[in-house]
């Protein structure tokens, strides 16, 4: 007797193989099997149900629209790394934005003096001097990724690197400039609300 996981696998190879030829019901069968998985996926790292439905119709969407090139040969295993590059993405992204990039939209339209602007431009200042204290392959996969929105793989790919180099030196350069720069934010703000 078959065991059914080696079916299950059997079965989805076969229908893999059907959609990098282009066909769109086997893409639906394997979207309706695996769609709810991934979104549970997601949900546990998230927390965020729309959130977590865009991550997966994105992921889904990519597979769609590179069928030709991607060649998957275990879809489970490829839905859980592509959320958790996408959710680390997204944690990063929110984790670099939100504390030192957008909170001067905010706060500019409560501080209109003079000296705000200076303050500003310090803390970029120093943002720029930690960014380039990283050493140069690290600094530059930073800039590339959040100053030029370029994935991970694309990266890899541009600098020669695996793309487990770059999400590691991601990783630690986010983490040099998130406490840094956190520090920093604090005693800005501190000063402008003062002002």
């Amino acid at each position: 007797m078959i065991p059914s996981d080696y079916t299950n696998q059997s079965d989805d190879e076969l229908l893999l193989q059907q959609v990098e030829q282009g066909s769109k019901e086997a893409f639906n069968s394997l979207y309706e099997k695996y769609w709810a998985r991934a979104y549970s996926d997601a949900y546990k790292r998230l927390k965020d149900i729309d959130l977590s439905k865009d991550i997966v119709q994105d992921i889904f969407t990519h597979i769609w629209l590179n069928r030709e090139s991607l060649h998957i040969r275990n879809l489970p295993a490829y839905l859980t790394t592509a959320i958790r590059n996408k959710v680390i993405r997204l944690v990063a992204r929110q984790n670099l934005h939100h504390p030192f990039f957008n909170i001067h939209e905010s706060l500019a339209e409560k501080n209109s003096q003079a000296d705000t602007d200076l303050l500003w431009k310090e803390f970029f200042r120093t943002y720029e001097a930690l960014l380039g204290s990283l050493p140069s392959k690290r600094q530059a996969i930073f800039r590339l990724h959040f100053h030029e929105d370029l994935p991970t793989k694309d990266i890899a790919e541009k600098l020669g690197l695996s793309r487990k180099t770059v999400q590691n030196q991601l990783g630690k350069a986010i983490e040099k400039l998130r406490v840094s720069l956190l520090q920093l934010l604090s005693s800005l703000l501190l000063l402008l609300s003062i002002l």
